[in-house]
């Protein structure tokens, strides 16, 4: 049976991270709390797509979680799921490379995935 209510949200993501979730090894993706991502929700579809390329991947978003910041998500949820190829230290600066301090006061989302094809 397929569940006709779930959402499709398309998301950029850069090749490095695209394809550990397509290898199904990043769990959690991570997100600024914009606005936009406020209704997200378990059940929802995820397309991420490398920008500038027909390249995608669905997850099915199994669970949603606020952290006030970067760190606080990477303890909480554990480096080697949400980058399995890089320390907590190298993520975290990654993180902060791409999001700048006034975007992770927004907060954080630990966004929990399983990619489609292994539902």
């Amino acid at each position: 049976m397929t569940d006709t209510s779930a959402r499709v949200r398309e998301l950029n993501l850069y090749r490095q991270y695209f394809d550990l979730v397509a290898a199904g090894t990043k769990t959690i993706e991570v997100r600024v709390k914009y606005p936009h991502l406020a209704d997200l929700t378990v059940g929802d579809i995820i397309r991420f797509r490398i920008k500038g390329t027909d390249e995608t991947c669905d997850v099915k978003v199994k669970r949603v979680t606020e952290y006030p910041g970067f760190a606080a998500l990477l303890d909480g949820e554990g480096p080697a799921n949400v980058n399995p190829t890089a320390t907590r230290d190298q993520q975290l600066n990654n993180i902060r490379a791409i999001y700048p301090p006034e975007k992770e006061a927004l907060g954080a989302l630990a966004i929990e995935i399983v990619r489609t094809a292994d539902q």
